[in-house]
């Protein structure tokens, strides 16, 4: 033998050894053969003097036991009956996942064992006073607060006369400007938007400015408040 008694947790572990030794599967155990060698280590264990735990006696009767119920003669009526080793099955999976979990934990231990973690250096021993007050904190609480509101989008009557209107045709605010040099040679910048009724119209109307201009048929003159549009030759377009 190349490993004694005291080399395993229990009889469920010397059992795994065996299966893995073998390489069988864990669902499939031959029960005839593991028992045999289970058996030989116990009596290896007996003739080195060494005292072999109860549970491990009582595991060796529970595979004599699977091993008699596997060789008796199958009926009609057992033949959709558990398998025997079912019970020995669920209880070496489930010690598998406790060793597992085990191993797990042990390392997860011994992780930071050798780290040393300074204290902190005061430069002396007098105990922390703290002067803030109650009101101190509500301050701060309002300041956060308000930088929060900051961060809120703008409500929605913030975009009343940009969203949710139909866009003024800038063709419309043409003909309209147009129009008013009917009875005039030169028009005001800041009176072509007294008759208009929102936002929309007024990019719509800064927007026919541009074309008018762009196309050359109306000229700008003056700064500010002061500028003017004239008609020009090329009105015809």
């Amino acid at each position: 033998m190349d490993f004694h008694l005291d080399n395993f947790d229990g009889p469920l572990d010397l059992l795994l050894h065996l299966i893995s030794k073998n390489k069988v599967s864990i669902y499939d155990i031959p029960i005839a053969e593991i028992l045999e060698q289970y058996m030989a280590v116990l009596h290896e264990a007996e003739h080195m003097d060494l005292d072999v735990a109860g549970d491990f006696i009582a595991m060796a009767a529970q595979l004599v036991y699977i091993k008699s119920r596997m060789l008796l003669p199958k009926h009609e009526e057992d033949e959709d009956g558990e398998d025997p080793r079912a019970g020995l099955v669920e209880m070496l999976l489930e010690y598998q996942r406790l060793k597992s979990a085990t191993a797990f934990f042990a390392e997860k231990n011994e992780t930071g064992r050798d780290i040393y973690v300074k204290p902190p250096e005061r430069q002396d021993d007098a105990p922390v006073e703290y002067h803030h007050t109650v009101n101190d904190l509500i301050r701060a609480a309002n300041k956060m607060l308000r930088r929060t509101k900051r961060r809120l989008p703008p409500p929605v009557t913030s975009f009343q006369g940009i969203v949710g209107r139909e866009p003024a045709p800038v063709e419309g605010r043409v003909t309209a400007i147009l129009k008013r040099f009917l009875y005039r040679m030169r028009v005001p910048f800041m009176r072509l938007f007294d008759d208009a009724r929102n936002r929309s119209e007024i990019v719509a109307t800064f927007l026919a400015v541009l074309e008018l201009s762009k196309t050359r048929r109306i000229r700008l003159e003056g700064d500010g408040e002061e500028m003017e549009l004239m008609l020009t030759n090329d009105n015809t377009k």
